[in-house]
């Protein structure tokens, strides 16, 4: 298909395709005429993107996965290696919660104090 017509199907721009492709992230053949023709796969791919980016994958990630996606389809590769690379990101999004946490606390703890700030605009 056309970029007009993955465009159309995805809800993406044009200039989000370009950009994915410039990433590495999806790819396109040319026509004669310098037109780029996506695969059928194309739309599915990008459905992928966007849901890895909701959860919370970088661009670079969800371009690794999709590289291993890629190898395990033509057999160079194990499903196991997918899923240590999201059992990895999965440990990341754990510690980055315990982070979050710990600031929560924080935070909470200082509301319960008198605020510095607050009393020095209060006092005349």
């Amino acid at each position: 298909m056309l970029i007009g017509e993955l465009v159309a199907v995805s809800g993406l721009s044009h200039d989000t395709l370009r950009f994915y492709e410039r990433q590495g992230l999806l790819s396109a053949l040319r026509t004669d005429k310098g037109y780029r023709r996506y695969g059928p796969e194309a739309a599915a791919r990008l459905t992928l993107i966007r849901l890895a980016q909701g959860l919370g994958f970088s661009l670079a990630e969800i371009r690794e996965v999709l590289q291993q996606m890629d190898a395990l389809q033509s057999g160079s590769l194990e499903a196991g290696q997918v899923q240590a690379l999201l059992q990895g990101k999965l440990a990341q999004i754990d510690h980055r919660l315990a982070e979050l946490q710990t600031l929560r606390t924080s935070l909470s703890e200082q509301l319960m104090r008198a605020c510095p700030l607050r009393l020095q605009a209060e006092q005349p």
